[in-house]
């Protein structure tokens, strides 16, 4: 059965909630503590933060499927931006942000990302922004390949927050088709 990307809806929270249970630890550079990783997600990635998201007009959440099981997600998110490494580089008016964006590791090199991606970019294009931009971990080798492979170029560098340890990011941006 092919994978499918939709839109997630009232009802996915908890669907979202146990793939980013399982996909964040992984997006993290070695060394990062247990408990600052499961910190994060309690305080970001529960299921009444994901009802809190999928009710906000700003937000668009996608779920890749793979028959009836939940294999990624996408985030992007329109508005403000806060950081003022973003705000530097990025303008808010033209462009989305990639918030979130993950699929199982059992599913790594599967063609889930791709398909993932493609329908991601497309949702972003349909906000009517011009561009995409997304922060990425610079010890994130593999996603770091994905995303130059999607175009992606870094722009800049920013700080980002895992419970009491600070990381480093790239900054990455793309035009929209």
């Amino acid at each position: 059965m092919p994978i499918t990307v939709r839109h997630a809806t009232r009802g996915d929270e908890q669907p979202l909630h146990a793939l980013a249970t399982l996909t964040f630890g992984e997006a993290c550079p070695p060394g990062t503590a247990p408990a600052d990783i499961d910190m994060f997600i309690a305080t970001h990635l529960s299921a009444e933060r994901f009802a809190g998201y999928l009710a906000d007009p700003g937000r668009t959440l996608l779920l890749a499927v793979d028959g009836d099981r939940p294999v990624g997600y996408a985030m992007l998110v329109r508005g403000p931006i806060v950081d003022p490494d973003v705000a530097a580089v990025v303008d808010p008016g033209t462009s989305v942000e990639l918030s979130k964006f993950y699929v199982l590791p059992d599913r790594h090199g599967s063609g889930v990302a791709h398909t993932l991606m493609t329908a991601t970019l497309a949702a972003a294009a349909e906000t009517g922004a011009v561009s995409c931009w997304l922060g990425v971990n610079q010890r994130n080798v593999r996603a770091a390949k994905f995303y130059t492979k999607h175009g992606f170029t870094v722009i800049g560098v920013k700080r980002f927050l895992v419970g009491a340890q600070w990381h480093d990011d790239h900054i990455r941006s793309r035009p929209l088709p």
